[in-house]
């Protein structure tokens, strides 16, 4: 009986030797598994804080280019505007030419011919037409 019970002891002793390795093991991978999770949470944190500096960089980025791409368009808006009353008053204003000048419009004029025309007005005496020779 005495063997009994020593042989039940040491297999008691050794059960339990065992479920203490294994529990040390499984508390070692557990307490790695947790350093491991804290260093990637403080990466992640620390990215957390870079993306939210960066997205509000760009937020206000969009706003700066959102408000210049409105002003961009008004004065563009602005411009095409001026630039259809300009069409308009010069169209007018070839209106009014062509109807003041009566057929004029279709004649061509050179330099030349002006100033034959001139010149042929102030010739009257032979000493005129030496003095436009010379």
């Amino acid at each position: 009986a005495e063997t009994n019970a020593k042989h039940n002891y040491d297999m008691l002793k050794q059960s339990l030797e065992d479920q203490i390795a294994a529990d040390t093991k499984d508390m070692e991978e557990t307490k790695a598994a947790k350093a491991a999770a804290e260093e990637a949470k403080a990466t992640a944190e620390g990215e957390l804080v870079e993306t939210v500096k960066e997205l509000a960089n760009s937020k206000a980025a969009l706003e700066t280019v959102s408000s210049d791409c409105m002003q961009s368009a008004a004065d563009h808006e602005a411009t095409l505007k001026a630039r259809a009353e300009e069409l308009k008053v010069i169209a007018e204003a070839k209106k009014i030419l062509v109807e003041t000048t009566s057929g004029a419009v279709d004649q061509t004029y050179s330099f030349l011919q002006n100033e034959q025309q001139r010149i042929k007005s102030h010739l009257h005496t032979r000493t005129d037409l030496a003095n436009v020779e010379v």
